[in-house]
């Protein structure tokens, strides 16, 4: 006799939810650069104990996203535009790598993806915006065919993803963006 078991749901632990929030009220610019963040109110306002805070906090540090603050807690990292400009570098050369493999292979880009991000971009929703330019930039990296492209792009998209929401904050630049494309 067979048993029927039905499928466990799987969910990402605590601390990785934790550290999730916190990256994206930063990238949305909901925690601006040098708001303070202490490990009891976030605890409270996520309802978790403690420990997960502290452990997302711990990692969101080793990232640069928060820094020590002076007695206690942590700072919302200031936006570093040195930094900025050298993630942006690399991802232009990945990107430029990526569009000229996909153009090589006649990849044919969704008219949805730029429309998609076009509608986003007469919002307000930050993260509606992010996530429409994410989906455009995975689909050149898949039709690049070379799948170190998006990997490498992993590596600093929270960094970008950062940058993008403080300049995404500014209404007069949005549609323009997508313009670009």
């Amino acid at each position: 006799m067979t048993t029927s078991l039905t499928k466990i749901q799987a969910t990402p632990d605590l601390v990785d939810q934790v550290y999730r929030t916190l990256l994206d009220a930063i990238s949305e610019g909901k925690m601006a650069p040098g708001s303070r963040i202490t490990q009891e109110d976030i605890a409270a306002q996520l309802a978790v104990s403690r420990q997960p805070v502290l452990q997302a906090l711990r990692l969101l540090k080793k990232d640069g996203f928060v820094l020590d603050a002076p007695g206690r807690g942590v700072l919302v990292a200031p936006l570093d535009v040195d930094w900025m400009m050298h993630i942006y570098q690399v991802r232009s050369a990945l990107d430029s790598l990526a569009a000229r493999l996909a153009a090589k292979a006649r990849f044919k880009l969704a008219p949805t993806l730029i429309s998609k991000g076009r509608s986003a971009a007469r919002g307000k929703n930050i993260s509606a915006m992010m996530s429409a330019d994410a989906q455009f930039h995975a689909a050149i990296y898949a039709a690049s065919g070379n799948p170190l492209i998006a990997q490498s792009a992993q590596l600093h998209w929270q960094h970008i993803r950062r940058a993008m929401g403080a300049v995404l904050q500014l209404s007069s630049m949005r549609e323009s963006i997508w313009d670009e494309r």
